[in-house]
């Protein structure tokens, strides 16, 4: 129960690493604030699934690139809860384009989740934190950033600028006991949206070392692994979780 008496907020929980990484939480005895923006019945469900590990959940809709929705859903978690103790953001959008077809809409909505989201809940639940000695911040970013992927410009740009924001805060944080990390995973056997993959989706492990596509579950343990006392001298680094694919 190495989270027993921790709160974490989990943005983009409903599926996928999200929904993986709450699971873990409740395991180890954190309550969760699970965070969809609009499939309220996804978002219940993992909620539900928390419960049932015998700790409290409740599930909040909120676009996190909206600032308002943020303060909002942060506001309810600690009416609910008290404090919060980890913020993992892990919303994200992910849509395809060649760089000279990408529109300023398209743009805004990508650094708006993804980068925007990360620094409207991290402004939101660090007073919770600083007034409580403690706190563990972690992004998920992603190797395709790092690797240079063609078609994802727009999404590796907010994606990078994760990294910095989270070496900038660790030093900051650090005498709040806060640490602030990144998780970066490769390639993930995740549903996806087929439409953000105009060249059909991303299932190639001829790249991978160990052969397979990582699974939710790693991602989760890599986060838990962050969140968890065992971590309190790891701040401002990025742990890669890809299978020991390498591009740097």
């Amino acid at each position: 129960m190495k989270l027993e008496g921790k709160t974490a907020l989990i943005t983009g929980s409903g599926r996928n690493i999200g929904r993986a990484t709450a699971l873990a939480f409740a395991q180890e005895g954190a309550n969760l604030v699970i965070n969809a923006r609009t499939n309220h019945e996804e978002a219940e469900s993992v909620a539900a699934e928390c419960r049932a590990h015998g700790v409290k959940a409740i599930s909040v809709l909120a676009d996190v690139s909206q600032k308002d929705r943020v303060d909002s859903m942060v506001a309810t978690a600690l009416e609910e809860f008290g404090q919060l103790d980890i913020l993992v953001s892990n919303a994200a959008v992910r849509p395809h384009k060649p760089f000279l077809e990408v529109t300023v809409a398209e743009w805004m909505q990508a650094r708006g989740v993804i980068l925007d989201g990360a620094f409207f809940c991290t402004q939101a639940v660090l007073p919770s934190m600083i007034d409580h000695g403690f706190g563990r911040i972690i992004y998920l970013a992603g190797d395709g950033a790092l690797r240079g992927d063609p078609f994802r410009a727009h999404i590796s740009a907010p994606k990078m600028g994760l990294v910095g924001l989270a070496r900038a805060l660790a030093t900051e944080m650090a005498s709040h006991k806060i640490t602030v990390n990144v998780v970066s995973p490769g390639r993930i056997d995740t549903s996806r949206d087929l439409t953000w993959y105009p060249e059909g989706g991303t299932t190639n492990t001829s790249n991978i070392p160990v052969q397979r596509l990582g699974k939710p579950s790693e991602i989760a343990a890599a986060c838990m692994y962050l969140a968890s006392d065992d971590a309190a001298f790891v701040t401002g680094q990025v742990l890669h979780v890809n299978g020991g694919a390498s591009y740097y």
